[in-house]
């Protein structure tokens, strides 16, 4: 707990400062002794006075600093200039817990992505957990935020596409530092850290959260320990919690005639519980079986193998539907998708896979 840690150095610092005025008391008060007359009196009355400082320095300055930590101040509301400004400064933490970030819209994204950049150069642990665009409860958020007209699972998505291609292009010293995770968990707690403080907020029905209070308290104090908590919670939860890279793209094994051919990762979205890929990034032109670990926020699942089946307009879910589903996720990119629904075949038969030119297996 950070609480515990931070008791721990207020207490080292009150020691440190505390234990070398009580040095320099004692060789006061020796000196005292050791002389007569004026001088003598002056050292013992110094030498006193340093005693009560330096005890006075141990007792009362955890209890002032405790004061300070448990004061908690209120904004009207978020401020995104503030923090990316709080975010540029930061070295050791920063955390943002929420369902989507408005850091990430157009108008403050630039400014953003570059602040986690130095945030990351500093030596800062940059960590993001943003709901999962395809759980129910974000289904759920954008149906509380109906008179705001806000679709929650397509602005996670944009956040995610951007998070990815910005997590692209670090530094191998860098990217290290910044994890992303998504977590499928009705969502209660905004949290966004810098460092040692942190602007935490509740989430109303049918507000954005970014429009209502914020209290800005430290990360020492209960209220700092409580959002601790539950931001490590859900960060540690295997079950509840999936990493970007898992999101973006899955693993497949292609098979021909019960052998494996190449491994491969491929773009893929969950729509209506079914699961869809996008085959251009790889050309075959036999029948073609895939064998996959889905869904995949059961990292430890044994992977299944599944024929491929040509959405159609006439599916329970449209193929136009599949697309703009891909769409939301990748970007609208360059070139046609090559979309293939996954259709579980324990030892079922094999359907045709797409045709085309040779090329290299490669996901997008």
């Amino acid at each position: 707990m950070p609480g515990w840690a931070g008791r721990g150095g207020r207490q080292r610092r009150a020691f440190v400062v505390g234990g070398p005025l009580l040095a320099i008391a004692a060789l006061m008060l020796l000196a005292a002794w050791l002389t007569t007359g004026f001088l003598s009196n002056l050292l013992l009355n110094l030498g006193s006075s340093v005693v009560l400082a330096a005890i006075s320095y141990v007792i009362f300055d955890p209890l002032f600093e405790e004061a300070r930590k448990a004061r908690v101040q209120e904004h009207l509301s978020f401020d995104q200039q503030t923090f990316v400004t709080r975010l540029h400064r930061s070295g050791r933490r920063v955390r943002i817990l929420d369902t989507w970030t408005i850091l990430l819209e157009q108008r403050y994204r630039e400014e953003t992505l570059t602040a986690i950049r130095a945030a990351l150069a500093n030596g800062a642990q940059v960590q993001l957990l943003l709901l999962d665009p395809d759980c129910t409860a974000a289904q759920q958020r954008s149906e509380e935020l109906e008179r705001q007209r806000v679709d929650v699972p397509r602005q996670i998505r944009t956040n995610l596409r951007h998070l990815a291609a910005f997590a692209d292009a670090l530094d191998s010293r860098l990217r290290h530092r910044l994890q992303v995770r998504l977590y499928d968990a009705s969502p209660s707690i905004q949290l966004y850290q810098w460092d040692g403080r942190a602007l935490i907020s509740f989430f109303p029905i049918g507000k954005l959260s970014f429009n209502v209070p914020q209290l800005e308290v430290d990360m020492d104090s209960p209220w700092g320990g409580f959002v601790h908590a539950r931001f490590e919670e859900l960060w540690e939860h295997e079950q509840a919690t999936l990493v970007l890279e898992r999101y973006w793209s899955v693993t497949v094994t292609l098979r021909h005639d019960d052998s494996d051919v190449v491994e491969v990762r491929v773009p893929y979205a969950t729509v209506d519980g079914q699961h869809y890929v996008d085959c251009r990034g790889f050309r075959v032109t036999a029948p073609l079986t895939m064998r996959a670990a889905l869904p995949p926020r059961a990292p430890g699942a044994a992977p299944a193998v599944f024929t491929l089946a040509e959405p159609t307009d006439e599916d329970r879910t449209p193929a136009a539907v599949v697309k703009r589903h891909f769409d939301q996720k990748y970007g609208h990119g360059d070139g046609e998708r090559e979309i293939y629904r996954l259709v579980s075949a324990p030892g079922g038969p094999r359907t045709p896979a797409p045709r085309a030119a040779a090329g290299d297996a490669h996901g997008r």
